[in-house]
């Protein structure tokens, strides 16, 4: 009996390109003004002395943005980076800029799972605190009331055995009652191996019947083998 479902989102509840040509344009296109303009706020003014503690030496506000955009175009994983950019997305959707991208399945889906007493749950690479700037700002209104937790790589990698082993552990529910949804196979690998049910999403070609786990194009697809109630 499945009492949980653990989602991943890039590919899975939501399109890759999103993220690629939404998110991080955006991002480097405001990243200068915003810095500018917030410099001495109590958040960001840490994480701007945490770029120069990152290169060793004191910048300029103008040298700090150059290295922001530097390590954006290299695609450095930061931390006062990736920080600063999920400050940026924040206000680009509190401003209406855009809406987080759910795919219609996906967003049907989930209510009705939740609906039938089913608990949710988010897995992704992408910090927490953007999981749920994502889902509060989509088309269909904010669904985080949907989700009872959310995980990142605070766990561990999305493509390591032991990062289910933890998220199981945490939830207090044994692995083979867990649903792991995602779009990459290693991950499905590594949930598998800790004992979750999983399914691979495939938003673009056939499915395969002989593939490791199984597959389908969308959530409506999706048939959990029993009711959690």
């Amino acid at each position: 009996m499945i009492k949980a479902i653990v989602t991943d989102i890039e590919g899975t509840t939501s399109s890759i390109l999103f993220v690629k040509d939404v998110l991080f344009p955006y991002a480097r296109a405001n990243l200068a003004d915003y810095v500018r303009s917030h410099s001495d706020d109590p958040q960001v003014k840490p994480l701007l002395e945490d770029v120069c503690k990152e290169v060793g030496s004191e910048l300029s506000t103008e040298q700090i943005i150059t290295q922001l955009i530097q390590w954006i175009d290299e695609d450095k994983k930061v931390t006062p980076l990736k920080s600063l950019q999920g400050m940026i997305w924040e206000a680009g959707y509190r401003q209406g800029d855009f809406k987080g991208h759910l795919y219609p399945d996906a967003a049907a889906n989930l209510k009705a799972w939740k609906a039938e007493g089913m608990d949710l749950y988010v897995y992704s690479s992408g910090s927490v605190y953007a999981q749920k700037l994502l889902f509060a700002h989509t088309e269909y209104g904010d669904l985080t009331p949907l989700f009872s937790g959310y995980f990142d790589t605070h766990v561990g990698g999305k493509k390591e055995k032991g990062s289910y082993d933890n998220i199981a552990a945490q939830l207090a529910i044994p692995a083979n009652q867990l649903l792991f949804l995602s779009d990459i196979k290693e991950e499905l690998d590594a949930a598998k191996a800790a004992g979750f049910e999983t399914i691979w999403l495939i938003r673009d070609g056939v499915p395969e019947p002989q593939a490791e786990h199984r597959q389908v194009n969308s959530f409506d697809q999706i048939l959990l083998p029993e009711s959690s109630t």
